[in-house]
């Protein structure tokens, strides 16, 4: 059964609380706040590609406040272990059995921060849970409930001593991008506040996690006409068959883009799925699955222009609104 116009005016404007509730901890970034909770809704994952001291924990925090949920910080080092971020079995020697404690992946919002500094195989223990939501150790599989996201961090400034992120793991991240420095006025009342440290301590909590799940549910219900999902089918054989790529956007890519798309739509009051939306929300969830010929990339090519070259080339449909 699909949204109904009234349930996506609901959601528009519940969706239009969690923003400015979030807001009011991470000033001047409501484009990026309706990014990342258009993500969580959509049941995906956020890298940020950012400088230090932008507000990444500050945005994890306001998040995990404003839907009455969980937070959990982890520093990424070279001698992280799997079991630090999963959890591990225990044996206790009073009641002579194996218990399972749990790592701080188990959380509503979970900052992986810096995560390009811990070593593939720690790495590799976010793949699970990032693509199932569930954490399987010793055989035994513990779910991490709903909602639940991950968002990651790392700094495209400071690269020594860094493990590049694997195309594997790049692809299970729904959207890529950056908070970046606050304008002028948002600076300024920043510092005007600067006394206050935690900035997410005063903020109340708008919706529970079962509404939030709730919510997540309702927005994949809304419709998706058959011609924008050959449209973006289309969009991701481009990526693939341009000269400048090894490697395009995969299937997971175009499913991906096409759950952000319905949130997107149903967060802006619709029930149904524009071209549009799809042009807008490219950049963000798909530039960061490209894979760039070198030759190409050597020649200042990058996966923004090949984008932007794939989007202007095909042809978009002409939806009726309201189909």
């Amino acid at each position: 059964m699909s949204m109904t116009p009234e349930q996506a005016t609901w959601f528009a404007g519940t969706f239009e609380k969690l923003v400015a509730n979030v807001g009011q901890a991470v000033l001047g970034k409501s484009h990026v706040i309706s990014l990342t909770l258009s993500a969580m809704l959509a049941e995906g994952h956020v890298l940020f590609e950012d400088a230090p001291g932008t507000g990444k924990t500050m945005l994890a925090r306001a998040l995990s406040a404003t839907v009455k949920g969980t937070h959990s910080r982890i520093q990424f080092t070279p001698d992280l272990l799997p079991s630090d971020v999963t959890g591990v079995t225990i044996y206790d020697q009073k009641t002579q059995v194996f218990e399972f404690h749990k790592g701080p992946i188990f959380a509503t919002i979970v900052l992986a921060d810096e995560i390009n500094r811990a070593s593939p195989k720690t790495q590799s223990a976010l793949l699970e849970v990032m693509e199932e939501s569930r954490v399987t150790v010793d055989g035994t599989t513990y779910e991490t409930g709903r909602p639940f996201m991950v968002l990651a961090t790392q700094n495209p400034i400071e690269q020594a001593g860094t493990y590049r992120l694997p195309e594997a793991q790049l692809d299970r991240f729904l959207i890529k991008t950056s908070i970046g420095y606050p304008d002028h006025a948002s600076t300024v009342q920043l510092l005007s506040g600067s006394s206050q440290r935690d900035r997410t301590s005063t903020l109340q909590a708008i919706i529970t996690p079962q509404a939030v799940a709730e919510m997540a549910d309702l927005a994949a219900t809304t419709h998706t006409d058959a011609a924008v999902l050959e449209y973006v089918s289309r969009l991701c054989e481009e990526t693939r068959n341009a000269p400048e790529t090894r490697l395009g956007v995969s299937v997971r890519g175009a499913i991906a883009m096409v759950r952000m798309a319905k949130v997107w739509a149903a967060a802006k009051g619709r029930n149904y799925v524009l071209p549009d939306d799809i042009k807008e929300l490219a950049p963000y969830v798909w530039t960061h699955r490209f894979v760039m010929d070198p030759e190409a990339e050597f020649a200042g090519s990058t996966p923004e222009v090949v984008l932007r070259r794939v989007l202007a080339e095909v042809a978009a449909p002409q939806q009726r609104a309201g189909v």
